[in-house]
C-alpha cells in the first residue's frame, strides 16, 4: 500500500507537470471521509486512469475532504486512497460532463496502521491565500531542540541572540499556539519558547497577510505553532532523550491514544540546562567631541533553569457531526541566574587613575507557574460544510523573583518582584459555504487580561535616596468582531474581510498614583487575492491593517537592576503602533525546483522604538533605555525562498530577504532625574538590511544524514544605533537504528561560537553625541547535543502528498 501510494503520487506529479490545457474537459468532484468518525480526510488521493490512453492523473482533497479535478473528457477508472486506509475502487466513470460522485468513505487498514509515523521525512510547504504552512519534518537541527530552534529554521523568521523572534526583520510578531494565546508562551514568551520541545510541533503557519479571522495584534504578522495530536487508532507515541554540553538534559514523551469515540493526546517535556553567556560594553564619554573618559563593563551570565511542560487533551466525538475537546496546559519553571558585572572607569589621559572600580553580582532566583484550561466545541450543521465553533479559555500565570545584589562583596540591594496574570477568552466562529466555491464567515472574540505586579527595591546605601520600587495593576480588554467572504472563480480566488477591535486599557502605578487609560475602537480591513497561472504557478496579493499594543512591561516604569549604570524602564504614555501592509507573492515549481518570491511594503504610524538617554544620579551617569513613539516608518523589501532536490540523497534550500526602511528625524525632550530639561536628537534613518539562510541535507553511506545550516543577518541602523552583521552555522548528523524505530542525532549549534549581537549607540544624537557605547552580547555559547528518539507503534513512512496551492483563509480554501 505504501509503495503503491508513493508511486501514484510520483506519477501524478510528473503528469501534472507535463500536462497541457485541453479544449474539451470535464470535472469530477466529491468528498472523502473516514468511515468510523465521519471526519474529512485531508490529502486523500484521487487516482484517475484513462481507459483509452492509460494515462494516470488525479488530485488530492482539501482540509474539508473535498476535491474537484478537471481532466480531458473520457472514461476513467477511479480510485480513492489514503495512507493507512484501504483503497476504494469507484469503478468506471463516464466523464464527458461535470460529475459529483458524492461522499466516499475510507476504512482504516489494520495491517498498515503500524507503518504510519507522526513526523514526516522532510518539511513541506502549503501555500494559502493569506499564509504559508511549513509542515515540520525530521529537520536534524531541531531534533532534540526547542520551539525557538524550529522557528529559526522557518523561512522569513529569525531568532536573535537573546531569543527575540522577528518576521522579515520586524520583531512585532504575534505568536500563537494552536491558533490561540497559550500558557506555553507564558508571561515572557522567549524563555518559554526555549523550553517547548521541538518534537511537540507539527507545523508552523507564517501569516504575513492575515485575514480578518486573525487578531489584529502584530504588525509584522502572525506565527501560529500547531502542536501534534494523535491521528492513529490505538496507543502510540515517542520518547525523546537529549543530553548536551553546556549542561543540558531534556526528556520529552509524546503519548496518544485514540478510539472511535475519543482521542487522548499529550505533549510533555522536562528540561534542565545551564546557559553561560557574556557581554562587554565600552562607554566613551566625549566633551566637545573629544574623548574625556572611558567606562568598561564586562558581564558574565551563569544561568541555570529547570522547566516542566505538560499539554494534555481529550477529544470526544459526540456524534458524526459534533465533537468537544478539553485541553489542560501546565508549565512550571525555576531559574537561578547569576549576573556578574565588573565596571571600570578611567580618564583618557591617565588610565592608571580609576574613577570607578566595581564588582556587582546579582543572584536572581525565579519561579514561575502557568495553568491554562481550554474547551472547544465544534459542530457541523449540515453536510455542505456549515460549521459552528465555540472556544472557552482561562489561564493564570504567576512569577516570583528574588534578586539580592552585592557590590564589592557587600550586600547592596534586596530586590523582589511578584507578577500575577489572569486571562479569559471567549471565541465564536461560524462558517457558511455558498455553492461549491464560495464561503461566508463571521465571528466574535473577547480577550480579558488582569495583571498585578509588585516590584520592590531595598537599597541599603544610606546615602542614596533613589527608590525605583513600584507596584502596578494592568487591565486590558479587547472585544473583536469580524466577517469575511471568499470565493473562487475559475483560477481566480479572493478573500475579503473586515475586523473591528474595541480596546480598553487601564494602567495604575500604585506607588506614584500615576494612571494611563487608553480606550479606542479601530477597524482592520483585509484583502487577499490569488491567481493560478497554471498547475505549478500562482500569484497572491494581500493587504491588511494591523496594530502593536504596548505590553505591560513596556508600560511599567520599573527599572531592571542587573547593572547600576545601564537599566531599562517602561513608559506609561506609550500609544499603539498601526501598520498597513501590502504583499505580492509568486510561487512556482519547475521539476525538482521550487521557488517563492515576495514584494512587500509596510507603513507604520507612531512606531515604538527603544531610545537610550543619560541620567546623572549621585554623580554617576546612568544609561536608561525606554520605549517611545517616534515618527512614522516606511519599510519595503523583497524575499526569495527556494528548494531543490537534484537527487534523493541531496536536498537543498535557501532563502534571502532584503528590506529598506525610512524614519524621519525625531527630537525627544524629557525631564531628567534632577528636574532639568534634556534633549536627545534622533537622526533621520534611510537604511537597508538583509538576511540569508542556506540548508543542505545529504545522505552519506550507511544511511547517515548530514545537515548543514548557515545563516547570516546583515548590519542594520536605526535612529540611535548601528548593529553589526551576525553569522552562524549549525551541523547535525542523524542515523536511524533499531529497524527504523529509533534515531540518533548529533547536533552542533553555533559551530563557530559566533552568534553575538554587536552594536554601537550614540547618546544625545549622532551629530554631536555626549557618549558613544560599543557592546557585544552573547546570550548562549556553542551547544553540542546528542538526541535519542524511540517510536512505539510507529515506523518511518514516506512523505505524504504535498498540499495543493489552493487559495484560502483558515477555513476557506477557494
Amino acid at each position: 500500500m505504501k509503495k503503491i501510494t508513493l508511486f501514484i503520487a510520483c506519477l501524478f506529479s510528473l503528469t501534472m507537470l507535463a500536462q497541457k490545457p485541453q479544449s474539451s474537459t470535464a470535472s469530477i468532484s466529491g468528498k472523502v471521509i473516514e468511515t468510523t468518525t465521519k471526519q474529512p480526510l485531508e490529502y486523500a488521493t484521487i487516482v484517475l486512469t484513462n481507459l483509452k490512453t492509460k494515462r494516470v492523473s488525479g488530485g488530492i482533497t482539501d482540509m474539508q475532504g473535498n476535491f474537484s479535478i478537471t481532466i480531458p473528457q473520457g472514461n476513467y477508472a477511479v480510485k480513492a486512497e489514503f495512507i493507512g486506509f484501504k483503497t476504494k475502487d469507484l469503478g468506471t466513470q463516464d466523464l464527458t460532463s461535470n460529475k459529483n460522485i458524492g461522499t466516499i468513505s475510507l476504512t482504516e487498514d489494520a495491517e498498515t496502521l503500524d507503518e504510519v509515523e507522526i513526523i514526516a521525512e522532510k518539511s513541506t510547504v502549503e501555500i494559502r491565500l493569506d499564509k504559508k504552512i511549513y509542515n515540520v519534518g525530521k529537520d536534524m537541527t531541531v531534533k532534540g531542540g526547542t520551539a525557538s530552534d524550529v522557528l529559526d529554521n522557518v523561512p522569513s523568521v529569525n531568532v536573535d541572540a537573546e531569543g527575540a523572534v522577528s518576521l522579515r526583520g520586524n520583531e512585532n510578531v504575534r505568536i500563537l499556539i494552536d491558533g490561540k494565546p497559550s500558557a506555553l508562551v507564558g508571561l515572557t514568551g522567549t524563555d518559554a519558547l526555549r523550553n517547548l520541545p521541538a518534537d511537540a510541533i507539527e507545523k508552523v503557519e507564517v501569516v504575513t497577510s492575515p485575514s480578518a479571522r486573525y487578531d489584529a495584534e502584530g504588525t509584522a504578522g502572525i506565527l501560529n505553532i500547531i502542536l501534534r495530536k494523535g491521528k492513529i487508532t490505538g496507543f502510540n507515541g515517542s520518547l525523546n532523550l537529549t543530553v548536551g554540553n553546556p549542561d543540558m538534559v531534556r526528556v520529552a514523551p509524546n503519548l496518544n491514544y485514540r478510539t472511535k469515540k475519543i482521542n487522548l493526546f499529550s505533549n510533555l517535556g522536562y528540561s534542565y540546562r545551564k546557559g553561560p553567556g557574556n557581554s562587554q560594553t565600552e562607554f566613551s564619554y566625549l566633551t566637545d567631541g573629544v574623548l574625556d573618559s572611558t567606562q568598561v563593563e564586562n558581564r558574565t551570565f551563569d544561568r541555570e533553569s529547570k522547566s516542566f511542560n505538560a499539554s494534555v487533551g481529550l477529544e470526544y466525538y459526540i456524534n458524526d457531526n459534533s465533537s468537544i475537546t478539553g485541553n489542560f496546559v501546565y508549565r512550571k519553571s525555576k531559574g537561578n541566574d547569576i549576573a556578574t558585572n565588573v565596571t571600570e572607569r578611567y580618564l583618557t589621559d591617565n588610565t592608571s587613575q580609576n574613577l570607578l572600580n566595581e564588582l556587582r553580582v546579582e543572584n536572581e532566583d525565579e519561579d514561575g507557574v502557568d495553568n491554562q484550561y481550554s474547551l472547544n466545541y465544534t459542530t457541523k450543521l449540515d453536510d455542505n460544510g456549515q460549521k459552528l465553533t465555540i472556544d472557552l479559555q482561562y489561564g493564570n500565570s504567576e512569577e516570583t523573583e528574588n534578586s539580592p545584589v552585592t557590590v564589592n562583596g557587600a550586600l547592596s540591594e534586596l530586590n523582589s518582584q511578584i507578577t500575577n496574570s489572569k486571562e479569559k477568552l471567549f471565541q465564536l466562529d461560524y462558517v457558511l459555504p455558498i455553492g461549491e466555491s464560495s464561503q461566508f464567515e463571521f465571528g466574535h472574540k473577547s480577550t480579558l487580561q488582569d495583571l498585578e505586579s509588585d516590584f520592590k527595591v531595598n537599597i541599603l546605601d544610606p546615602n542614596t535616596d533613589f527608590d525605583p520600587s513600584n507596584a502596578i495593576t494592568f487591565k486590558q480588554n479587547v472585544y473583536a468582531f469580524y466577517t469575511q467572504y471568499g470565493s473562487k472563480i475559475d483560477k481566480f480566488s479572493y478573500l475579503l474581510g473586515l475586523r473591528s477591535e474595541i480596546t480598553d486599557i487601564d494602567l495604575n502605578v500604585l506607588t506614584t498614583n500615576q494612571t494611563s487609560d487608553k480606550n479606542y475602537t479601530e477597524w482592520f480591513p483585509t484583502v487577499n487575492f490569488g491567481y493560478e497561472l497554471n498547475d505549478n504557478e500562482n500569484l497572491t496579493l494581500g493587504y491588511s491593517r494591523r496594530l502593536r499594543r504596548p505590553r505591560h512591561w513596556f508600560l511599567n516604569p520599573f527599572e531592571s537592576r542587573s547593572s547600576a549604570t545601564s537599566v531599562f524602564r517602561g513608559n506609561p504614555d506609550l500609544n499603539p503602533t498601526f501598520t498597513s501592509s501590502y504583499d505580492l507573492g509568486y510561487n512556482t515549481k519547475i521539476r525538482k525546483f521550487n521557488l517563492g518570491a515576495s514584494l512587500y511594503y509596510q507603513l507604520s504610524t507612531d512606531k515604538i522604538e527603544r531610545v537610550s538617554i543619560i541620567e546623572e544620579r549621585n554623580g554617576t551617569n546612568v544609561f536608561v533605555s525606554q520605549p517611545l513613539n517616534i515618527n512614522d516608518e516606511q519599510r519595503y523589501g523583497f524575499e526569495f525562498t527556494s528548494n531543490y532536490s537534484p537527487t534523493k540523497a541531496i536536498r537543498l534550500s535557501a532563502s534571502f530577504n532584503y528590506f529598506k526602511f525610512n524614519t524621519d528625524a525625531f527630537t525627544y525632550v524629557y525631564t531628567a532625574q534632577d528636574g532639568t530639561q534634556a534633549t536627545t536628537n534622533l537622526s533621520e534613518v534611510n537604511e537597508s538590511s538583509w538576511f540569508a539562510r542556506f540548508n543542505s541535507r545529504i545522505t552519506l553511506p550507511a544511511k547517515i544524514e548530514w545537515q548543514t545550516r548557515i545563516m547570516y543577518r546583515g548590519p542594520q541602523t536605526n535612529a540611535q544605533s548601528d548593529r553589526e552583521g551576525m553569522f552562524m552555522t549549525n551541523l547535525a548528523f542523524s542515523k536511524d537504528i533499531l529497524k527504523d524505530k529509533a534515531s540518533l542525532v548529533l547536533n552542533v549549534s553555533d559551530l563557530f561560537n559566533s552568534r553575538k549581537r554587536q552594536s554601537t549607540t550614540y547618546y544625545g544624537g549622532r551629530e554631536n553625541p555626549s557618549t558613544v557605547s560599543y557592546g557585544e552580547f552573547q546570550w548562549r555559547e556553542r551547544q553540542i547535543s546528542l538526541s535519542f528518539t524511540y517510536r512505539f507503534n510507529q515506523k518511518k513512512k514516506p512523505q505524504r502528498p504535498q498540499g495543493g496551492e489552493d487559495g484560502g483563509g483558515e477555513e476557506y480554501n477557494g
